[in-house]
This record gives C-alpha cells, sequence and structure tokens, in this order.
C-alpha cells in the first residue's frame, strides 16, 4: 500500500478486533473479525480484514494474539476541578447518604485555585484515562459558577478536547442561594454569553436539590439560541422531569437514567437522545443500580461513561465501569463495550470515532488478553497494554 496521507502502519495477527461495523466480521453489533489485521494510514483507518490478506506498509506491529478495540469513548465526565472529598467519601461509605450539596466543596477549591492548578489537574486525569483506553472525552465545567470562573474551565478544557460542555447549572451558586431565579438569569444571561465561544454542549442538573424541570428547560433553551446543544444530568437521584426534557429538546444524551418510568423509556426508545449510564456513580455512592437491560430490551441506544468527578465517582477507568455495567447492570460483555465506544460516540454524536472501519479515526486499543470479554472477566487487571490516537502511538 503506497501513500500519500500519511505513514502507514498495518497491526497485524489480532485474535479478535472489534470494528463495530456488523457488516463486517460475524456480522454482530461488534463485527468481530477473527485472525486480523487493521492498516492505519496517517490518522486514519485504511483497511481491516483478515491477517493473512493485509497489504504491504510502511510499519508493522505484532498484536500477538491479542485483541483490539476502539478506543474508550468517555462522553461524560468533569475534570476541571481543584482538591479532592476523601472526607466526604469516608463519611458517606460510613453511612451518610449522597446528596448534591457537596458540589459546593468542590466549587470553593476550584475557585480558589490557579489556572495552572486546573490545567495541570486536567491533564494528570487525561492521561490517567489514557492509559486505560480512553481516547476521546467530553467534559464540563460546573465547578464555578461565576461568571470568569466557568469561563476559564472551559477555556482550559477547550485546549484538551472539542467535546466541552457549559455545565454552569451543576448547583445554585452558593452566592444565590436565597435568589436562584437570579442564578438563572446569569446562567442564561452573561454567564452563557462567556461561555459560549469555548463550548459544543449545553448541561443542566436536573435534580431536586438542584434544577426543576421549568428552570432546567430555560436553561436549555438559552443555550440552544446560542448554538450550544443540550446534554441532561436526568433522573440520577429520583423520578423527575429531566428524561422527558431531553427528548423533547433533542439533547444528545440522558445521563444517569437511574430511576425510569415507563413513559420514560418509551420517550427514548422513540427519540435520538443516548441514554448515558455512569455505573461508577452508584458504585461511589451505593445507589441502586440503573437498569441497562430495561433500555437495551426496548431499543434505546446507551452509552457508558465515567462520570469521572471528585465526589461521587472519582474514577476514569471505563475497563472498570465495563465490569460494573456486565456485573450489576445486566448488560453482556458485548454491549457494555458496544456502549463505552460506539455508545459513547452516538452520545456525542460523532461517526468518526468509537468504530475500527475505513475513513474512521484510528482511535484504538491492544489488549493484553485474546479478547475484549476479558474486560469484564478480568476486573481491575490493567489489560489496556497499548493506545493509538490519531494514528499515533501514544501508550
Amino acid at each position: 500500500m503506497s501513500s500519500t496521507t500519511g505513514t502507514t502502519t498495518v497491526i497485524t495477527n489480532i485474535a479478535s478486533l472489534v470494528t463495530n461495523d456488523p457488516s463486517l466480521g460475524d456480522g454482530s453489533p461488534l463485527g468481530l473479525i477473527q485472525d486480523a489485521a487493521v492498516v492505519i494510514e496517517g490518522d486514519r483507518i485504511a483497511w481491516t480484514g483478515d491477517s493473512r490478506k493485509a497489504p504491504a506498509t510502511d510499519n508493522r506491529v505484532d498484536a500477538a494474539g491479542r485483541a483490539v478495540i476502539p478506543g474508550f469513548v468517555d462522553s461524560h465526565s468533569h475534570l476541571v476541578f481543584a482538591g479532592d472529598r476523601t472526607q466526604e467519601f469516608n463519611a458517606r461509605m460510613s453511612g451518610r447518604g449522597y446528596t448534591a450539596g457537596g458540589i459546593r466543596t468542590t466549587v470553593a477549591a476550584t475557585r480558589a485555585a490557579s489556572d495552572e492548578d486546573l490545567e495541570r489537574n486536567l491533564t494528570h486525569y487525561l492521561h490517567e484515562a489514557l492509559r486505560q483506553g480512553t481516547t476521546t472525552f467530553e467534559t464540563k465545567s460546573g465547578y464555578g459558577l461565576t461568571v470568569e470562573d466557568e469561563a476559564r474551565a472551559l477555556r482550559i478544557a477547550a485546549a484538551h478536547t472539542d467535546e466541552v460542555t457549559y455545565l454552569g447549572a451543576h448547583i445554585v451558586s452558593p452566592d444565590y442561594a436565597d435568589d436562584p431565579t437570579a442564578y438563572v438569569a446569569l446562567v442564561t444571561g452573561e454567564m452563557l454569553d462567556a461561555c459560549a465561544p469555548y463550548a459544543r454542549w449545553i448541561d443542566v442538573f436536573c435534580e431536586k436539590g438542584a434544577f426543576d424541570g421549568d428552570q432546567a428547560r430555560a436553561i436549555l433553551t438559552a443555550g440552544k439560541a446560542k448554538g450550544l446543544h443540550p446534554r441532561v444530568h436526568a433522573n440520577q437521584l429520583s423520578y423527575g422531569p429531566g428524561v422527558q426534557l431531553a427528548v423533547e429538546l433533542d439533547a444528545a444524551s440522558a445521563d444517569h437514567c437511574t430511576h425510569l418510568t415507563d413513559a420514560d423509556v418509551d420517550a427514548l426508545a422513540n427519540g435520538r437522545t443516548v441514554a448515558t449510564l455512569l455505573p461508577g456513580a452508584e458504585f461511589s455512592t451505593r445507589a441502586e443500580w440503573p437498569d441497562a437491560r430495561r433500555l437495551l430490551d426496548a431499543g434505546v441506544t446507551v452509552a457508558l461513561s465515567t462520570d469521572c468527578n471528585p465526589g461521587s465517582s472519582f474514577t476514569s477507568s471505563v475497563p472498570f465501569c465495563i465490569a460494573l455495567a456486565v456485573r450489576d447492570m445486566g448488560m453482556t460483555p458485548d454491549e457494555a463495550l458496544w456502549s463505552a465506544t460506539a455508545g459513547g460516540a452516538a452520545a456525542l454524536r460523532r461517526t468518526d470515532i468509537g468504530r475500527l472501519t475505513v475513513g474512521a479515526r484510528a482511535d484504538l486499543a491492544l489488549l493484553d488478553a485474546p479478547s475484549h470479554v476479558h474486560l469484564a472477566y478480568r476486573p481491575g487487571v490493567p489489560l489496556v497494554t497499548g493506545v493509538w490516537r490519531r494514528g499515533a502511538r501514544e501508550v
């Protein structure tokens, strides 16, 4: 194979290659190809197929009978923050339940941190996630809750990812505790104006103790008018209007989806909104698990992400979340992997990531195992042994 666009590399002797293209390989949603090879040209996938038929390339990598999967797409994280909440976690594990109030602790630490501290923290967790196979991530503001602090969080995040979400509506700012209406006006006015240039998405925590349905609709509608597309923290701690609002506004995703009525499930099944499940939060708060089986059986598109944040889900490990989803949420190993790759891409409305097909971005992970099933079969074991992002090996 000659290249006019970049160096070519073949990864060959792959025991099982997950393409997420059902027209390939075994015809399953994962499009599994056994005894496979994949060719990278520049930053794109140029060829997939039988290892014995792989074209000549500039470079060759021997997978030595291991599995290759698409890089994980973590479509929900909160990585621009300072400090941690070790004491809160310790207390909660001793019997105190989680409420949205703990966010205020991180807000205080984040406001006090320098730009350099926030960026150093962000890149630390990004590298941590990359080592575990995450090649695309979304991250949010939401720990500043002032015009200046929200805008700087997004500016810092935008230097590291295209998938940046404005979450001024994480909780009502402590500065406006006695006047939430004024805070909603700030979030939809001056703060939105300052933040919109750095963001692709707008999000709101639609929950008791945060923002109700009417407030959430006003915030998301204002964001849409500024060109930001909605995502919603929906139905995490209780039944509520979040999921229905997400579908009504064609949000890319409704995230958490723990407490759902039949009407909520039907709405998701009949709309384009992806249900993003975040089992790290349930694990870290000893809360009720989302029922992934119910959603999948209804035909809902499901994504699986970490919700990495210092309060309720301090993990950057998608493999850990896959293991939880299989063990406690009714997902098969195939469904969990699809949801953490192609599902995450769908939650970001992307078609260039989350799959290993010709023309897709060359984001992939090599596992120290013969099959992707080992991600759930061997929980807690660091199986990712190589990561390529945009065609370049980074791990």
